[in-house]
């Protein structure tokens, strides 16, 4: 009895071993999502590298390409957002051949899971928007990075404001 019990035991223990160090092994973080697809992807996928930001093309393009931003826990778009997306579409009609990708960001609080399903669903509400105004959804991608790319650094209200954003860039 009492060797069944030293067994049983050593065999817990052993269980319990191969258990933590199983779960010891941390998953690195998923790559962003390439929301027109619904699967991950990596960003050179995409062709990022040929989407520029507007002020690099042609400073007058920085006044219409402006963040749209987004209130916390939120995807909604604003009216100030609606706004700046009148000005995208109108830009996006006269220039029939450019396409726009929309990055979807988050501020630091949440999971990272969360935050870049969050960013997603902001980058996708302004797409829809775009496609309302009678854009071409193929002329439009999207990704999300969630909180990976704080344009504001520091825990607070006034540095989460600007990361809760919706960013562009032009191809």
């Amino acid at each position: 009895m009492q060797q069944t019990a030293k067994t049983l035991m050593v065999c817990l223990f052993i269980a319990a071993l191969m258990g933590s160090v199983a779960c010891s092994k941390k998953n690195p973080p998923p790559a962003a999502y390439d929301t027109n697809a619904g699967q991950e992807m990596e960003e050179a996928d995409l062709g990022a590298g040929e989407f520029r930001s507007p002020a690099e093309i042609d400073p007058a393009l920085a006044a219409i390409f402006q963040n749209i931003l987004f209130g916390f826990d939120q995807y909604s778009l604003t009216p100030q957002a609606r706004a700046i997306l009148d000005g995208i579409g109108a830009w996006m009609k006269n220039n029939p051949a450019k396409l726009v990708l929309i990055e979807g960001h988050t501020d630091e609080r949440g999971t990272y899971e969360y935050n870049l399903a969050l960013g997603d669903r902001r980058a996708n509400s302004a797409k829809t928007y775009l496609t309302q105004l009678g854009i071409d959804a193929a002329r439009i991608y999207t990704i999300s990075y969630g909180e990976e790319r704080p344009v504001a650094m520091g825990s607070n209200e006034a540095a989460w404001a600007k990361n809760r954003r919706g960013e562009f860039k032009i191809k």
